[in-house]
């Protein structure tokens, strides 16, 4: 059964390539795209899909950052598609996705840091501010700035703990460093010299790097209690889109979300074939697939706009404007844009009862 969906309004200019973009975690874009689900579905709208990181352009790559790209859907972390619309980006949030992404404390082998209240009195590593090409993205773009940042605040708040209670140590941020070991910005070395005694890390890749500094996991921050302990730059990851591709591609645009869906159900089936699919997406070892991503992760790819999320989605603005990393702060409510996501359900629901 086909879906009717609006057509584009009349005299709307043709869109030959719908651009995508998505960060090295698990998503369900990304699943579909991997699968060629992408590709197939837009075959007889002679459309192409094709991701930003992959085009090789870079007058192209810099719209992960601004989203200055009618025809783009994001699916990255927060601080950007945040960053983006505080500077007035005409973006619309269509979606909200919670994979916990194996946040977590890690210290020196001997290190008695074992809990959140341990980290009372201790020298938490903070990076410094990245360089960036593009000036006003300087702060948005300081991503292990602000994920250290908000890991430690919600680590503290855990325990009733505050910033008052620890050493910041500012270190230096190696984020886009060819020849670093970990090339997201985590101050592994500094940690393993003794400069520090702990430092924040996310994903699978930086598993592999704590592995080859000789450095351990000692707080487990993906086992907080309460998720408002665990909001930070992916936690909850958005979808946005320009609203052009709204008002002049609704109906392609639901497609492209009713895809994403297709393969959040299809992963909940076939966990074996989604890590396949991550080992490549995370730019992490089968290992370090494994051991961060946990506790059924594939049950619950789909995105939705669900009151708990769009709170804890709140929570990461609130905290990004406080601390700096936003220019302004704006209404979420008026950002979001629920008809795509409720459309794109009811295509899948049709599809699957057909």
């Amino acid at each position: 059964m086909v879906t009717k969906l609006a057509p584009s309004p009349a005299n709307t200019p043709a869109l030959d390539t719908i651009w995508f973009t998505r960060c090295p975690v698990p998503t369900a874009t990304g699943l579909a795209y991997k699968l060629g689900w992408l590709d197939r579905a837009f075959e007889a709208d002679s459309v192409k899909v094709q991701t930003l990181q992959e085009s090789g352009r870079d007058d192209l790559r810099r719209h992960h950052y601004d989203h200055d790209l009618a025809s783009l859907i994001r699916e990255g972390g927060n601080m950007l598609a945040l960053g983006a619309r505080a500077q007035g980006a005409p973006t619309r949030l269509v979606g909200l996705t919670w994979i916990d992404e194996r946040q977590s404390i890690l210290v020196r082998p001997d290190s008695d840091i074992r809990t959140p209240a341990d980290l009372k009195g201790r020298r938490l590593a903070l990076p410094t501010y990245t360089d960036h090409p593009i000036p006003e993205h300087l702060r948005g773009s300081s991503i292990a700035r602000g994920m250290s940042l908000h890991g430690y605040k919600g680590a503290l708040a855990s325990v009733g703990l505050s910033f008052d209670d620890v050493a910041l140590v500012e270190v230096a941020s190696r984020r886009g460093d060819r020849n670093a070991d970990n090339r997201t910005g985590w101050a592994l070395q500094d940690l393993a010299d003794g400069k520090v005694d702990a430092v924040y890390v996310k994903g699978a890749a930086a598993v592999d790097a704590a592995r080859r500094h000789g450095v351990v996991v000692g707080i487990d921050l993906d086992k907080l209690p309460e998720k408002r302990f665990r909001v930070n730059n992916g936690t909850p990851r958005p979808i946005t889109v320009h609203q052009s591709l709204i008002d002049n591609h609704f109906d392609l645009l639901v497609k492209f979300l009713a895809e994403t869906l297709r393969a959040a159900e299809w992963a909940k089936g076939n966990l074996e074939g989604v890590c396949e699919v991550l080992g490549a997406e995370t730019r992490g070892s089968a290992a370090a697939v494994e051991d961060a991503y946990r506790d059924g992760f594939h049950l619950s790819l789909h995105p939705d706009l669900s009151y708990e999320r769009v709170a804890l989605f709140a929570q990461q603005k609130t905290f990004l404007w406080l601390h700096g990393f936003s220019d302004r702060d704006f209404s979420l409510d008026a950002w979001i844009d629920r008809r795509p996501l409720e459309a794109a359900y009811r295509q899948l629901d049709l599809q699957q009862a057909a």
